[in-house]
């Protein structure tokens, strides 16, 4: 498949239903890999932490998640065919791991969120396996030893970024699960404790706009996006 690269972080070109087919080769061939879903914030967090800027360029799978990467493919006049959202991917998944019996464990999603999101997801779908929920956290050892004993199909992992990516990566090759997702806050939005933005906005690209509206406090970490854009466009400059 072919990528893009902004400020050094690789993202695939891929859409939503190359990204499920993609899952299912991986379920499938069940070697442990590591997908994520990349928005401007993972850029601009790469630029400071080199690990994570390496876990993100030899992940086995990176979507295009966020809008403003569109923005950024377009500064550098390139195109990105589609864009996979963290949560159109995790309900498509859920649906699909329905069909084919697949077990899912979702890890992380604090105060309950992992749990409530595990009931919204069985309440469109019955007969989904859920292998567990926990909330845990990064440093404990617990989290790991809870997802072997489930042994899963899938595994969402939503601590937020890096740290989501950052315990992939250190963990997956002995997890003995062959799909591993940082998903963020998609957690909250299935839950319904985030609210998403209308269909309309989503198409306007102004997911960003809602956001900040009914969660003002993420002002700060919404600079990343004009920060982002700037370097962008000296990346194309100098390239």
């Amino acid at each position: 498949m072919s990528s893009l690269h902004f400020l050094g972080v690789r993202v695939d070109d891929v859409t939503i239903d190359e990204a499920v087919d993609t899952v299912v080769r991986f379920v499938e061939e069940r070697t442990p890999r590591q997908i994520a879903t990349i928005n401007p914030e993972f850029v601009m967090a790469a630029r400071r932490q080199p690990e994570f800027k390496m876990i993100l360029n030899t992940a086995d799978l990176c979507v295009p998640d966020g809008v403003g990467l569109a923005w950024g493919a377009w500064l550098l006049r390139r195109t990105l065919r589609g864009r996979v959202p963290g949560v159109d991917l995790v309900w498509r998944l859920a649906a699909l791991a329905t069909e084919r019996g697949w077990s899912i464990f979702l890890l992380g999603g604090f105060q309950g969120v992992g749990q409530l999101t595990a009931e919204r997801l069985r309440r469109r779908h019955p007969r989904l396996r859920i292998a567990g929920t926990y909330e845990g956290h990064p440093a404990e050892p617990e989290a790991a030893e809870r997802v072997r004993r489930a042994s899963p199909d899938l595994l969402l992992v939503a601590y937020g970024a890096p740290a989501q990516d950052l315990w992939i990566a250190r963990h997956k090759d002995t997890l003995g699960v062959p799909v591993a997702i940082g998903v963020g806050g998609t957690f909250d939005f299935i839950a319904g404790r985030a609210k998403r933005a209308p269909n309309w906005l989503q198409r306007l690209g102004l997911e960003w706009l809602h956001r900040l509206v009914h969660e003002p406090w993420r002002w700060r970490r919404m600079l990343a996006l004009p920060k982002f854009a700037i370097l962008v466009l000296r990346q194309r400059w100098t390239s």
